[in-house]
């Protein structure tokens, strides 16, 4: 029988430390992971948490799906990041302490675009941004030193500062039926069965795959 990936491991190639399931990684009940997608970093991958998702105080979660590829130095600016606008200083006086934490009410309010949501199947080139809020479709693609200001369709491809859509890798009709077989969402032991039409074959090998087809 074929044998799935382990999912719970945290370096899947073990003479690559810089690759990291994040999955097994992630402590933080403020960000969900699904199963196999995994970080990238020469450096140290597994300080994900503090080096890349960055300004997280909560309460607003960071959500990354199934099979995501995220490249070295994806980053993810959360909602803590904002300050004050509407007066003559953005400085946030009182988070420094002293008498100045009296005025923390003036913190309170600060826009919040809620969760930051990326789908299934995303890949994250080297060096992208994503700010607070956005939602990343499935089978998305981010070019290479993105930053990702607005919500990304399912299977866009975007890229620029700020990032633009480039174009879809499907039609519109192709996109509803990748949507409706939703490969990321089978048994591990079925994909497995099924990694070379996941990966190579066309939506209607795709579709013939499916558990309640096959």
């Amino acid at each position: 029988m074929p044998v799935p990936a382990d999912p719970t491991v945290l370096h899947p190639m073990p003479e690559q430390p810089r690759v990291v399931l994040l999955r097994p990684l992630v402590k933080s009940p403020l960000i969900e992971v699904g199963e196999y997608s995994y970080y990238d970093d020469p450096d140290d991958p597994t300080a994900f948490e503090t080096r890349n998702v960055l300004y997280h105080y909560g309460p607003e979660k960071l959500v990354i799906g199934k099979f995501c590829a995220l490249g070295t130095g994806a980053r993810f600016i959360m909602n803590g990041a904002n300050h004050r606008m509407d007066g003559p200083s953005t400085f946030p006086f009182p988070t420094m302490g002293g008498s100045w934490a009296e005025h923390f009410d003036l913190l309170t309010g600060l826009p919040n675009r809620g969760d930051t949501v990326v789908g299934n199947d995303v890949w994250f080139g080297h060096g992208t941004t994503v700010m607070p809020g956005v939602r990343i479709g499935h089978g998305a693609i981010i070019g290479a030193g993105a930053v990702v200001t607005t919500d990304v369709p399912d299977y866009g491809i975007v890229g620029g500062n700020p990032a633009r859509l480039i174009r879809t890798r499907f039609s519109d009709d192709e996109i509803d039926r990748l949507l409706a077989v939703a490969w990321w969402d089978w048994p591990a032991e079925h994909i497995t069965g099924h990694v070379r039409t996941i990966m190579s074959g066309n939506i209607a090998e795709l579709e013939a795959a499916a558990p309640d087809r096959a």
